[in-house]
């Protein structure tokens, strides 16, 4: 096991286009009937079950990586494996660091069965103090500092390449992790979460809360998440400089709007290849992008789709995917 394999080399940088997973806790509720309190993925590293159903569910997402000949993000289950959450479902200090540790433990495992000719890079994954739909729990970047230094510090012990940090509601926690990151040099993919009219559910243009963040300690690049393309696709400007801020899209497969998810009982999964099409349609507006992977109501058939329309028939002209067999 290497650890820190890329911290100083990310492939994303050197041409390579990366998948990486979708929407793993809507997956985990709703395909493999697992029961998630708070939506936190790190919990089901405490059963044996659910340790197995995590390894399954990476194992589709590689084995596609490797099948389209992509590179691969491995993102770890601790969006929610931060104090505010740990407290709330009875974890002491000591158990939440240990499920982070374990949860990037399990991608090392991962990385050392499946990397071969493409690299596969170890991201430790973390989310917002509060909702990620809602902006409610509003944070400077001081505050921010001081509550995610922690987990920032312990996924850094934990030997990751980079963080991914996601669904992000507001720039005062964004900046915020920006900063722990540059203090331990760990590469950050900042993700904000925005709403149907493609702004941060503060209400902020994603155009300025990328200046904001980016006027200090600028993390690597940014991702788009937990939103349908066609919610933020009227507000990236083509030729603006902004937009090559932009490495990664982790999009809903649902058109419906943050209040809709969260009352529906029902996952709406969508249509996978029209999500890849969608995505396909944004490569000329985004210069950069090199990550594609999914969120809320996306699973391996959303990504393998994406991958087909955004990187396969450019690469490696594949047949198009059909019912999938992973």
């Amino acid at each position: 096991m290497t650890l820190q394999k890329y911290r100083k080399n990310l492939p994303q940088f050197k041409g390579h286009h990366l998948l990486t997973d979708g929407g793993l806790e809507t997956t985990l509720i709703f395909h493999d009937g697992i029961d998630l309190p708070l939506f936190a993925s790190f919990h089901a590293l405490s059963t044996t079950d659910g340790r197995t159903a995590l390894r399954r569910y990476y194992e589709k997402y590689a084995r596609l990586a490797r099948a389209q000949g992509t590179g691969f993000i491995l993102d770890s289950a601790t969006w929610r494996a931060s104090k505010d959450w740990g407290d709330r479902l009875g974890y002491s200090d000591e158990d939440l660091k240990k499920a982070n540790l374990d949860a990037v433990a399990l991608l090392f495992d991962l990385r050392a069965e499946f990397e071969a000719k493409s690299p596969f890079v170890v991201s430790g994954n973390m989310g917002p103090r509060g909702d990620g739909y809602s902006p409610a729990t509003l944070m400077t970047a001081e505050e921010a500092v001081d509550y995610h230094s922690t987990q920032v510090s312990t996924l850094d012990e934990a030997g990751v390449d980079m963080i991914s940090a996601i669904t992000m509601t507001h720039t005062g926690e964004a900046i915020g992790i920006a900063r722990a990151c540059a203090r331990r040099q760990v590469p950050l993919a900042l993700a904000f979460t925005v709403e149907t009219d493609g702004h941060l559910p503060t209400g902020q243009p994603l155009k300025e809360a990328i200046a904001e963040v980016d006027a200090g300690n600028a993390p690597a690049y940014y991702m788009i998440n937990c939103a349908h393309p066609d919610h933020f696709r009227s507000v990236l400007e083509a030729g603006e400089d902004w937009t090559s801020r932009i490495w990664g899209l982790r999009a809903n497969a649902s058109r419906m709007s943050h209040a809709e998810l969260d009352e529906a009982e029902e996952l709406d999964d969508g249509d996978p290849q029209e999500l890849g099409r969608d995505y396909a349609s944004l490569l000329d507006t985004l210069p950069n992008l090199r990550v594609f992977g999914g969120c809320c109501g996306t699973d391996h058939r959303h990504v393998e789709a994406i991958g087909f329309h955004c990187v396969a028939t450019r690469i490696g002209g594949l047949e198009k995917p059909g019912r999938s067999s992973l």
